[in-house]
């Protein structure tokens, strides 16, 4: 914290190097904290460059090793009870928005989120309680995938009694039921979850809210309930041809599977979409032994799965097919011969940003195979809980902390499709917004800080590391080996070095440079240092000369 004191402008100002007080700045060096563009693009809201300094700035901080690793790691958790799983299966939007991005890579952030979450996994931590008396109010949550079961988490932590109702016979949502385990290894996802039942959290498996328990006795029985059923529904291509065996959608093809069903796919299967569901419904063809072509109506470019899913499946030897959609499908009898499909072209952008598929005009084929996967898109499934189904509409519209009506709050994939890790930082603000109503609170808006922008960041001054890449099992064994996890993260060693790429943007970690650049000698060190608390200043025998916020690379010195 800055040792802020107010300057008499009536004063002459001190001044160095024989320079008059007239001609002495009246700005002064202010210590402001921004926030990292990490965090401002995780839909989580972990804070990164935290828990990240936590551990690179160890020794200047005084802790050991494991103590820094338990300190990140608690640090993580406050917003995201699955850092092992979010380190295997998020595509990383914080990445994308990395400063370091502009000089030798954005630092690993997702690897190093696994790395942490693994590690906490292996020292047997548990989840961190914020307060520790027992509220009188039952909480009932619909659904345990990661928006239900962050919502959980975050109340089970101030004390509510919760109760998940589950309608299969495992928690975990699409992360278990979507997700090959060659990606997302099952046995860290059931941790992790356990993790938080071991809060005290009530996992009622196998039960169908709306039929086993109705939506009244819900409502009676919880003082408020979150909505987090996912949208599992998956949705068909309307063509002709397409009804009857040998087709599925990505969601029933991947659950089928996962739940130990056979299913007959023959020789040759194509899938149809670009996005994750896609990637992973044709992966897993492909290790059931099929030639597997993937369609896709736009270009690679446009394809919203993660790039590195894409690649590894055409390394497994799938085809991509781009600028194709299928316009029927052909059968003898009720075996699935061939789906005919038309080339496109793109034209102007659509409503998501995306150049819109245009049809060519007599570019019809026919492409041979004996199945089909429609891995297009997907939608809520409300069943027995149609009256709490918006009329005429598949997703809710909550307000911006997750409330729908008076007791009830929803998010995840039935409010809009998206990542998990939307789904767990909604299922945390849901769950803030609960608290703070029952307790009578303010919910309050959050400090706006100013973004820690690249163009503050001295780039020149970080030694040139190169970024840490992930080890695999060799790709001989991917198929050979089918549900063995194919990515191996990073070493302690690699962990270690690239911790130390982060730039700390926004937030001192003491580097010293305002400190040996200053004349008057303003800035004076701590006693209790720590991320973004290494120097109070001095303005009183401050000249203005600027150099401080000059030298500072992390841009965390502003002159006011």
């Amino acid at each position: 914290m800055a040792l802020l004191k107010k300057v008499d402008k009536k004063k002459p100002l001190r001044t160095t190097g024989g320079a008059s007080a007239t001609q002495a700045s009246s700005l002064r060096p202010h210590q402001v904290t921004k926030v990292a563009p990490c965090t401002l693009h995780c839909p989580s809201a972990t804070l990164i460059r935290e828990w990240i300094a936590i551990i690179a700035q160890r020794e200047k901080i005084g802790i050991s090793k494991d103590e820094a690793f338990a300190k990140a790691w608690n640090l993580v958790v406050e917003t995201n009870p699955f850092p092992s799983v979010m380190g295997r299966v998020c595509p990383h939007p914080c990445e994308t928005h990395c400063n370091r991005e502009g000089k030798d890579g954005a630092v690993a952030i997702n690897s190093l989120e696994r790395f942490i979450g693994d590690w906490g996994l292996q020292a047997g931590l548990t989840l961190p309680l914020l307060e520790d008396d027992t509220k009188p109010e039952s909480i009932g949550v619909i659904g345990a995938g990661p928006a239900g079961l962050s919502f959980a988490y975050q109340l089970a932590r101030r004390g509510y009694k919760v109760t998940v109702y589950e309608s299969t016979e495992k928690a975990g949502g699409m992360l278990y039921w979507g997700i090959p385990f060659y990606r997302q290894p099952a046995d860290i996802l059931d941790k992790e979850i356990q993790r938080i039942v071991d809060l005290g959290v009530e996992l009622k498996l196998n039960t169908v809210a709306g039929k086993d328990v109705s939506v009244a006795e819900l409502k009676s029985k919880h003082k408020a309930i979150f909505l987090g059923i996912g949208a599992h529904k998956g949705k068909l291509l309307k063509i002709p041809g397409e009804a009857g065996p040998g087709v599925w959608t990505g969601t029933d093809f991947l659950h089928r599977l996962t739940a130990g069903e056979k299913l007959e796919i023959g020789k040759s299967v194509a899938i149809i979409g670009g996005g994750d569901t896609a990637i992973d419904a044709a992966r897993v063809a492909r290790r059931l032994g099929a030639e597997v072509t993937i369609l896709y109506r736009r270009t690679r470019t446009e394809m919203p799965a993660i790039d590195s899913e894409v690649e590894d499946a055409l390394k497994e030897g799938i085809k991509l097919e781009l600028l194709v959609a299928p316009i029927a499908m052909k059968r003898d009898g009720d075996k699935v011969k061939a789906v005919t499909v038309q080339r496109m072209q793109l034209g102007e952008p659509d409503s998501s940003g995306r150049r819109r598929p245009v049809p060519i005009e007599g570019s019809e084929y026919d492409v041979a195979i004996d199945s089909l996967v429609a891995a297009v898109s997907q939608e809520a499934d409300w069943g027995p809980l149609s009256e709490l189904q918006p009329q005429g509409r598949w997703w809710l519209e909550p307000d911006d902390n997750g409330k729908i009506e008076t007791g009830v709050w929803a998010g995840g994939d039935v409010v809009n499709l998206g990542l998990a890790t939307i789904a767990i930082g909604q299922g945390r603000r849901a769950a803030e917004a609960v608290h703070a109503e029952l307790r009578g609170l303010d919910l309050g808006k959050k400090l706006q800080q100013p973004v820690a922008l690249k163009e503050r960041i001295k780039m020149d001054v970080y030694e040139a590391k190169a970024r840490a890449e992930r080890s695999h099992r060799p790709l001989e064994q991917w198929l050979a080996k089918p549900d063995d996890e194919i990515d191996q993260g990073i070493t302690e060693q690699q962990f270690l070095e690239e911790v130390s790429r982060c730039f700390s943007c926004g937030l001192c970690y003491g580097c010293e440079r305002c400190w040996m650049f200053c004349t008057p000698s303003c800035f004076v060190k701590v006693k209790d240092a720590g991320p973004g608390h290494y120097y109070t200043v001095r303005l009183d025998i401050c000249d203005g000369c600027k150099k401080c916020a000059d030298e500072c690379p992390c841009g965390f010195l502003d002159m006011q």
